[in-house]
Parts: structure tokens; sequence; C-alpha cells
């Protein structure tokens, strides 16, 4: 019976090995406490840079010096050591709040994610003919979409010999560019198309 052929591991894979044999747990989790030391923010006693440039809490310029060296400044005032710019030579470091700073760059975060913001062009149906709840109903939509940085397409489907009083459809749409003027401006007034008559609104800068 022939033998299995003997697995030659690396020094490395053997240290490995011998970690996950003392801590009893897989490869796997190891990878994922990395990952989650990783992730932690590299503040106070986690800043591991030989070196740092420090900046206080007005910005001033406090200098190079050792993590050990800037914590301590730090907990004299009741502030934290943060981490702002790891690519730079010395490292940079902040005296500051870090709760504050937290939130200051989740608040950014935001901001930044607003502004892209996709529009889209949201389509509001209606008669000429259309009675004042139903016509209220149609604005309340469009206020809606435009408040969330959307466009709106007003648009009013004429039937059969309808098409002969445009005239209305198009006051009907004006009256509704009036009533969303505190949130809306006219990308495109009344026109008509085929058997519609449209008109685009987009949220007011």
């Amino acid at each position: 019976m022939q033998s299995k052929a003997k697995k030659y591991l690396t020094p490395k894979e053997k240290l490995t090995s011998r970690i996950v044999a003392l801590l009893e747990v897989s490869p796997l989790t190891l990878v994922i406490e990395k990952r989650k030391n990783r992730d932690l923010p590299q503040i106070n006693e986690r800043i591991r840079f030989p070196k740092i440039r420090v900046i206080d809490t007005d910005g001033g310029q406090l200098g190079v010096m050792t993590p050990r060296e800037a914590l301590q400044m730090a907990d004299q005032k009741d502030l934290d050591l943060v981490l702002v710019s790891d690519k730079a030579d010395p490292p940079v470091c902040r005296i500051i709040d870090y709760g504050k700073y937290k939130f200051e760059q989740e608040k950014k975060a935001r901001e930044a994610k607003k502004k892209q913001h996709q529009a889209d062009v949201k389509e509001v149906k209606m008669r000429y003919k259309i009675d004042e709840h139903d016509y209220q109903v149609r604005v309340n939509s469009a206020q809606r979409f435009l408040k969330a940085g959307d466009k709106v397409k007003a648009t009013i489907t004429f039937r059969g010999r309808e098409i002969q009083h445009s005239n209305l459809a198009e006051e009907l749409l004006k009256r509704m560019a009036k009533d969303l003027e505190e949130v809306a401006e006219v990308q495109q007034e009344p026109k008509k198309e085929g058997r519609n008559m449209m008109m685009m609104l987009s949220p007011k800068k």
C-alpha cells in the first residue's frame, strides 16, 4: 500500500498552526479578529508609530514627539489623541475630543451622501377637468418628490375631443407651478406632446 506524501509546512505556516492549536480557534476566527482590530479607531494607546507630529486643539503645531509624550499632553486636557493622517511623514495626530470629532465626521459623511443623490423624474398625471381635492393630492405628491430632490413631470392626458381645450390644461399646469413656486422652478414650460401636455419642474436651488 502506497503511503501518503508527507506535507511540509513553511515556518510561517507552522507558527500559525501552533497559535491556532494554543487558542483552540479556527484560522477564520483569527482573520476576523485581525479585521476587527484594523477597524478600531486609531486613538490614544492604539497609536503605535515611533514618532508623530502633534496638532493642538486650536490647530497650533506642537511638534514631533513620541505617542506616549503626546498622550500625556492629551490626558492633561482630558482629551484624546486622534490619528488624522497616517500618510504623512511622520503621521499627524491631533489632540481633540474624539466623541465630538466622530460626530463631525459622521455629519460630513451624511451631507456628502445627500449631495450624491441621483435625481429621478417622478410623474404626476391628471385630467384638465380634475376636481379640487384630487388636484391638491397631486400638488402634495409633487411637493414631496421635489423636497426629496427629484424632478417632477406633470402630465395632462386628453381623450377624444378634449384636446380642443388645451388652453385649460395649460392654465392648470401653470397654476400647479405657481402653487409649488416655493420648492420648485419650471425647467420646461407647458408643452403639447401628441395627446398629452406636460411640464417639467425641478427642485429650487
